[in-house]
């Protein structure tokens, strides 16, 4: 038997690499609000919902807004992610990863997406990816933006199994922070030197060693 009964994905930067979408829409809203917005201050905003992300950048570029104001920022974000992620297939998908989704489906290992991105679902639909997964939670259906572990404690009571037993990749700070406040094992997608907090980190999914299969899946090796 598995040891590890649910496995947990984010979307942007572990499964599909749209964080450079996100990164071209952000930056056009803050070039018309006259401010630019670096990569290094997108490294800031990196696993935030929508609405905290745009808080932050208010914060960080002394934005000055009203409620009406801060709902069409939004919306006009939205329409420019739209557009770039239009262009979005499943030769888009990052390496392994459905390789890795069809070794878990082998195992009967449940499937969860637990991203902060309203679009999530469509961008799923459009990789082909969707049936993979047993339930998806986006900021559609959560309150408290990552670091708050409340994305992965609803995944984990929807899917009925304990924080323990489940296994979660990311590939932001926030998002890795959260798994741990969850109570979860995490398992970090990138560059290592960027994260801290962390055990387990590889570049990709072709990266994950037999080692770790043999930990978590109870593979043979």
């Amino acid at each position: 038997m598995s040891l590890i009964k649910a496995v947990m994905f984010d979307l942007d930067g572990v499964i599909v690499d749209t964080s450079n979408h996100h990164y071209l829409s952000w930056k056009k809203l803050c070039l018309e609000l006259g401010y630019n917005l670096t990569e290094t201050g997108n490294e800031f905003i990196k696993g935030l919902s929508r609405e905290d992300s745009f808080l932050k950048i208010a914060d960080m570029a002394n934005i000055n807004f009203s409620e009406e104001k801060f709902k069409e920022y939004l919306i006009k974000k939205n329409s420019y992610y739209l557009n770039l992620i239009n262009t979005i297939t499943p030769k888009n998908i990052l390496p392994g990863v459905e390789i890795f989704l069809r070794y878990l489906k082998k195992k009967s290992i449940k499937i969860s997406l637990c991203s902060s991105s309203k679009n999530a679902k469509l961008v799923l639909k459009k990789l082909n990816l969707i049936s993979f997964f047993d339930f998806i939670i986006d900021g559609n259906d959560i309150k408290m933006s990552k670091p708050n572990p409340e994305i992965f404690l609803t995944a984990s009571k929807k899917l009925k199994t304990e924080p323990k037993d489940c296994l979660v990749f990311e590939d932001s700070q926030s998002g890795i922070d959260a798994a741990n406040n969850a109570g979860m094992i995490v398992v970090g997608i990138g560059n290592k030197n960027k994260f801290k907090n962390l055990e387990y980190c590889f570049p990709n999914f072709l990266k994950i060693p037999n080692h770790l299969k043999k930990r978590f899946f109870n593979e043979q090796v």
